[in-house]
């Protein structure tokens, strides 16, 4: 099978190599703990309180006694679960809202434009606060909360993009033949706003897991019943004068999970964009003269 040109691109960058590592072990490692982790992560064994790293607890024990690497590990399927509705609901509303400024009448394109802006004054967390005061603190909260402020963002970014493409001669033509409007956004718009849309789509799932993160940290997002890791790091800052290590593994896991997702962004961006690409190989291959 041949790899396509763009995923090549995606992975000579070294942005992109680490944002694709990262998520491939992210998704693999919650995928496993789906079936099966050291220890069971909500098993509280109080003498065992507070243990270093040792074998068999890699990562040591919190101070209820319970495996850090498991809770990490159970943690990652929160983390893989709200980035990917996250990222579900922010594609939905985007590109609903986006075709609606796009492809509609004047005043409907005018009415979501401003529909739009009155919506991204409000911060994602604000919103997230907002419906968990209401709802109740849980992932479903986070997950429609941050997914309607960033598909919020993703349709502001994108429905420039679709009247640009809108206007170009190829849909033009394609109108004048016969498509209908969805037609003509299903072959011609969807595919030339891709790249823009998966950009910004990657950066929005790397706000939804800091989101989640801190909401669970503050108590809006996830049960403290439920493997987070923002609650992790919420229980084991307490103790951070007295066992600093333990509070370095959630938040290493958060860190580099955003970092990854983030650089993944900026690697699919020069990866998908044709001028980018070309910048970038030019700078490669060029050698500049050396002055005698």
């Amino acid at each position: 099978m041949r790899i396509p040109g763009w995923l090549r691109r995606l992975w000579r960058t070294a942005s992109g190599r680490f944002g694709v590592i990262v998520v491939v072990v992210v998704g693999v490692t919650a995928l496993i703990a789906r079936f099966w982790t050291p220890f069971d992560p909500i098993d509280v064994d109080i003498p065992g309180a507070w243990q270093s790293p040792n074998w068999p607890h890699l990562l040591g024990t919190d101070n209820t006694g319970r495996d850090i690497l498991s809770l990490l590990m159970a943690g990652a399927r929160t983390t893989v679960w709200v980035a990917a509705g996250a990222g579900l609901v922010a594609t939905l509303l985007g590109l609903a809202l986006a075709a609606l400024g796009a492809l509609t009448a004047r005043w409907v394109r005018e009415s979501t434009a401003v529909l739009v802006d009155i919506l991204v004054a409000f911060p994602v967390l604000l919103i997230a606060m907002m419906l968990s005061s209401v709802w109740g603190g849980s992932l479903l909260v986070v997950i429609v909360s941050v997914g309607i402020g960033f598909g919020v963002n993703v349709a502001r970014v994108t429905r420039p993009e679709l009247r640009r493409v809108l206007h170009s001669d190829f849909v033009v033509a394609a109108r004048a033949s016969g498509l209908t409007g969805g037609q003509v956004l299903m072959r011609h718009l969807l595919p030339n706003v891709a790249p823009v849309f998966i950009v910004q789509l990657s950066w929005g799932m790397a706000v939804a897991v800091l989101a989640e993160a801190g909401l669970s940290y503050l108590g809006f997002g996830a049960p403290v019943t439920e493997p987070s890791w923002g609650v992790l790091l919420s229980d084991l800052q307490l103790h951070i004068t007295t066992h600093p290590l333990s509070v370095v593994w959630p938040g290493l896991a958060i860190t580099l999970t955003v970092l990854g997702l983030n650089l993944l962004g900026d690697g699919l961006r020069e990866a998908t964009d044709p001028t980018l690409s070309q910048r970038t190989a030019a700078a490669r291959t060029h050698t500049p003269a050396v002055v005698a």
